[in-house]
């Protein structure tokens, strides 16, 4: 038998076991790139696979069905395929392997065309380039992602592995499982409010709880969130409730990052919708009922501005949206989130890190439900094992009583070096894992970079060996002067995101002249929290950088800013020297950039920047900062070092304004401009003596520096009337006035305290 008839056969094999066990099955084709597709054509020619249940993932169109770059393979999400091939040569990027390994449907195959095992992790590919961050070269680079990617393929069930190069199976991926025994069918809830073909519909218990759950979005100011791992039936049970709600008379407004994300929710509320209601409508993206109800289909800013035009909105693949998509949708009366849980889809885990904090505080009864056990698939599918693993997308820091008693005094700082991570898979899962559930942002790629990036640096501090905090730092700066000025003429440098922004937003052309070092995370065990353990591991990096050690000039950081980060920051010596002028898609956001610098070069960068920031800021703050929250506002001016206050230089006449708008009959709104200068050098000097309350410092910021208006300020601080917030203001300035009034001002004030 020829090599190409024994890979056709290995793959029925595999297809016929995966579709008996309801599993998937993976086969690995190692070798030339073009043999490999030429066995994947073989396998694809005998498979019983409609070509529209086949997509290939890969740079080129080179088969007869869907094709999407790797960059693309979000498209994925909420979609399932009877076969899905990954064309690895060019490139591999980890972020798209989770997102395709969890689109296969049971029975199905993940077909992955890659390199000779062998030398694959030797070799550079576009996923490299991406992680030599200059002054780092590709060659900087190494393989020790994919080196322990190839060990957990040979290692894992589930995974046939042809040698195209020999034409020999190094593994025939059969696991030969036992017949499965059957389950009961689902039994609906006592008290139900759907009909019964609603439960009738589901096909495990999760998935019944989970149609149950979303019965409560029959009452006002609900909202239920669903939560899974893929293939656990989420999205089909938010279809079969969307279909009830519609034959009940409602209208349900659908949303995900795209149409084909929710395709699998509007196939189960058609399914029920028909089964319910023979004259319903049922199209891919709208639904109606006789009973005039439907279910329809809009992008997600569309919805966020419609959703009091509907009765209840549903949000599939909620994870992959921007948290301030979602916060927007919290409009909506009845609304119901379904996300995933170990995939990082999109925008990481914004939803369960940022966003659960912002529907808690809303009006919204919430009910959860978490669904476990898969539909698609069988539990303990071999894929699935097998993409947990390599992408450590369950990986969690160390459980509670091994750090539920360290302390600063108790932990021991650890460099966390690639090599030694590599070969210990607890110290990685634990690092990993607590960096994971602590950032939104954390994903399948970072677990590359932390293993490859020669830019990046992971520190600790451990506890009897297991890791209590964490926190990743990447090299910037020290950039050659060519690349300096492309970057000031418009270009981007890759990994350098201080120097970036100071250099081509603020434009200092000489910013990216001294080397740094940037804390891109900080984690804390949660059952560690509130000791001074991130304090303690910050002073420990400082000591080891500080002073120009290694050649570091500044420490840094950049996140989305709230009071409390800032407030932390700014206790461990970091100060503000920028806030973006636009919010992060991701946490919804502004950002707020911060340096502690360690030698007198990074001085000098810190220095004429946080001028410039004290300077910019106030004017900022009545345009593109108009709806900063006055807290943050008043956390950034105060993390702002206090020797670059901007000088007061009022002259005899603004300070008489001032002056008679607080202690006389004066007028704010005369001239605004001095009354600004004078609060944002109270809040960055933030002097003793001088108590005003929150409440009155978050009027000055919303009236003095972002120039609303007297109905919306009074209204938003709860003021009795317009004339009780302008005497609060007025109140607010007196205490300015006597710590920073000139003669003027002083005469003014004596004035009408005679009187």
């Amino acid at each position: 038998m020829n090599a190409d008839a024994d890979v056709v056969t290995l793959a029925r094999t595999l297809r016929a076991e995966a579709e008996r066990a309801t599993e998937r099955r993976a086969l690995v084709l190692a070798g030339d790139r073009e043999r490999g597709y030429d066995r994947l054509e073989s396998v694809l020619d005998t498979l019983s696979v409609p070509i529209t249940s086949t997509t290939l993932v890969g740079p080129d169109d080179r088969l007869r069905c869907e094709q999407l770059p790797q960059a693309n393979a979000s498209e994925l999400l909420g979609t399932t395929r009877e076969v899905i091939a990954v064309d690895a040569h060019a490139e591999l990027r980890p972020n798209a392997v989770g997102k395709v390994a969890g689109a296969v449907d049971g029975g199905g195959l993940l077909v992955l065309l890659v390199p000779p095992l062998e030398a694959w992790p030797d070799r550079r590919d576009g996923f490299d380039e991406s992680l030599a961050v200059p002054p780092f070269e590709l060659d900087d680079v190494s393989g020790r992602f994919r080196r322990r990617l190839v060990e957990t393929l040979r290692a894992h069930r589930g995974i046939a592995i042809v040698d195209l190069e020999s034409g020999r199976i190094e593994a025939d991926g059969l696991t030969h499982p036992a017949p499965r025994l059957a389950t009961a069918d689902p039994a609906p809830p006592p008290d139900r409010r759907f009909p019964m073909a609603a439960y009738e519909a589901c096909l495990t218990d999760d998935q019944a709880d989970a149609v149950a759950a979303l019965e409560a979005l029959s009452e006002p100011d609900r909202a239920v969130v669903l939560e899974a791992d893929r293939g656990r039936g989420k999205s089909s049970a938010a279809g079969i409730a969307a279909g009830a709600f519609a034959t009940a008379g409602e209208d349900v407004l659908v949303t995900a990052p795209a149409a084909r994300n929710a395709a699998e929710l509007f196939d189960r509320a058609g399914e029920l919708c028909r089964t319910l209601d023979d004259d319903a409508t049922v199209e891919s993206r709208r639904i109606e009922t006789s009973a005039g109800g439907s279910v329809r289909f809009r992008e997600p800013t569309a919805a966020a501005e419609t959703t009091e035009t509907a009765d209840i909105v549903l949000v599939d693949e909620a994870a992959a949206l921007p948290v301030a998509t979602l916060e927007s949708l919290l409009t909506a009366d009845r609304v119901a989130f379904a996300t995933t849980i170990h995939g990082y889809e999109g925008a990481g885990r914004g939803f369960s890190v940022r966003f659960r904090d912002r529907l808690a505080e809303s009006n919204h009864e919430v009910t959860d439900c978490r669904l476990v056990e898969p539909i698609r698939y069988a539990g303990g599918d071999p894929v699935e094992v097998w993409a947990f693993r390599a992408l450590l997308l369950d990986a969690r820091p160390p459980v509670e009583p091994l750090v539920a008693d360290a302390d600063p005094d108790s932990v021991e700082y650890r460099r966390l070096e690639p090599d030694t991570l590599l070969a210990d898979e607890r110290l990685l899962r634990e690092a990993f894992g607590l960096l994971v559930l602590a950032h939104y942002r954390t994903e399948p790629n970072d677990l590359a970079r932390l293993l490859d990036a020669p830019n990046l640096e992971a520190r600790a501090l451990v506890q009897d060996g297991h890791v209590v905090s964490v926190a990743l730092l990447a090299r910037e700066g020290n950039l050659a002067p060519e690349r300096r000025a492309m970057m000031y003429e418009g270009g981007r440098i890759r990994g350098n995101m201080l120097p970036d922004v100071l250099t081509s937003q603020v434009r200092d052309e000489a910013a990216g002249e001294p080397a740094g070092l940037r804390v891109v995370r900080i984690a804390t065990h949660h059952a560690a929290r509130s000791r001074g353990l991130g304090s303690a591991l910050l002073e420990r990096v400082r000591e080891e950088f500080g002073d120009g050690a290694d050649s570091i000039d500044w420490l840094g950081t950049g996140f989305g800013a709230t009071p409390g980060l800032l407030a932390f920051w700014r206790a461990n010596g970091y100060r503000t020297v920028h806030v973006s002028t636009t919010r992060n898609d991701s946490s919804g956001e502004y950002s707020a950039l911060m340096l502690a610098p360690t030698t007198d070069a990074g001085r000098r960068l810190h220095d004429r920047h946080a001028e410039w920031f004290a300077g910019r800021f106030g004017a900022c703050c009545s345009d593109s900062l108009t709806d900063l929250e006055p807290d943050v506002a008043r956390a950034v001016l105060r993390s702002v070092d206090a020797e670059a206050a901007p000088p007061l230089e009022l002259s005899d006449h603004e300070w008489r304004v001032v002056a008679g708008a607080a202690y006389g009959p004066g007028l704010f709104d005369v001239d605004p401009g001095p009354f600004r200068d004078l609060v944002v050098r109270y809040l960055v000097d933030d002097p003793d003596g001088v108590d005003l309350t929150a409440r009155e410092e978050r009027l000055l910021v919303l009236r003095a520096l972002q120039v609303r208006d007297w109905e919306t300020v009074a209204d938003r601080l709860e003021y009795h009337s317009t004339g009780q917030c302008m005497r609060a203001l007025g109140d607010a300035f007196c205490p300015l006035v006597d710590r920073y009034g000139t003669a003027a001002a002083l005469a003014v004030r004596e004035r009408f305290a005679d009187e």
